[in-house]
């Protein structure tokens, strides 16, 4: 690695070892960027980072638009850094696919944790990968981690494939939901669902019964979904993110979580997992960059592009001959 390099990756890290703003927010733009010069420095920084504590807690947060994700993460965010706690946001915005362009409008909807210094709040475009979860985000978590943050909240954009993707990278996963939504509400995936840790129903000092009447609902579905007993049956939790009702039984929950995961050997066991995640997604996106950068296929590409597109061959056929060209070498 030139000198320069190194000399930029050791004034990041002094700067990240020093909770500086400045340069955490620098390292955060490095390991989001896809310029090859730029990931040259991103993968020198993350190597010399100080290994992940288990102290860490990181929780990803999910529901339907306007199930209020972000109002919840301010409000449990400034509720936690009030008692010591130094608080770290990832609020994984919707890119578009067509422009990349991304709404990164989370940041205005948390404007008392964005304000305090005991807080880092970063909106970040999903570029169109895979369930609008960034790809680097996992990166950008490990940054924060090694800057101080002892929480660190992981807001989805609560569609698609994005739950499971964040499921992947936390210690407890939130699903946000709101009483009397109607069809939309019935219509939330068995699989997201599957996926919670713990189910919070928001907006509860609107219609008391209306919400209580949702979390038995919710309740009696999660021991139907859970009665194999392949896993801890996810409790359901009322409280109004606008008031701050509830938010402090909703930490206490998820300290609870976390204390059983503890005991039981399971975060330590989930976070191997989960670097072994890691690993593979790495792996096989190195390998389509290769791929696709390789200039066997680039000439070959169009072409079976075009007939794929016209149906004169068959997808898999022709995918098979740029794999026989990029292994022909």
């Amino acid at each position: 690695m030139h000198g320069v390099t190194r000399i930029a990756v050791d004034d990041l890290l002094a700067g990240i070892r020093a909770g500086d703003r400045t340069a955490i927010g620098r390292a955060l733009t490095l390991v989001e960027s896809t310029h090859a010069e730029h990931r040259e420095e991103a993968q020198e920084l993350l190597a010399r980072l100080p290994a992940a504590s288990e102290s860490t807690r990181r929780v990803g947060i999910s529901g339907l638009p306007g199930a209020g994700k972000s109002t919840l993460i301010d409000a449990l965010g400034s509720w936690l850094v009030e008692r010591e706690h130094r608080v770290a946001v990832l609020a994984i915005d919707p890119s578009s696919t067509r422009t990349g362009g991304s709404i990164l409008g989370d940041k205005t909807r948390m404007q008392r944790l964005a304000q305090d210094e005991r807080a880092f709040v970063r909106p970040t475009a999903s570029a169109g990968s895979l369930g609008g979860v960034a790809r680097r985000t996992r990166e950008s978590m490990r940054v924060l981690e090694a800057a101080g943050h002892d929480v660190l909240l992981v807001e989805t954009v609560g569609v698609g494939q994005s739950e499971a993707a964040v499921a992947g990278m936390v210690d407890a996963f939130l699903v946000l939901l709101t009483a009397g939504a109607g069809d939309e509400l019935q219509g939330i995936k068995r699989g997201v669902l599957e996926l919670a840790d713990l189910v919070a129903i928001n907006k509860a000092d609107e219609d008391r019964a209306r919400a209580e009447r949702a979390r038995r609902d919710f309740a009696a579905a999660l021991r139907l979904l859970h009665a194999a007993g392949e896993r801890q049956r996810a409790g359901v939790l009322l409280l109004s993110a606008r008031t701050g009702e509830g938010v402090p039984e909703l930490w206490a929950a998820l300290e609870e979580h976390r204390r059983l995961l503890l005991e039981s050997g399971a975060l330590e066991s989930r976070r191997r997992e989960q670097r072994r995640a890691w690993f593979w997604d790495e792996l096989l996106a190195g390998a389509r960059e290769a791929l696709l950068a390789d200039p066997r296929i680039a000439a070959l590409l169009p072409e079976l592009e075009a007939k794929v597109e016209a149906g004169e061959e068959p997808p898999e056929r022709a995918a098979q001959r740029l794999l026989a060209a990029f292994r022909s070498a």
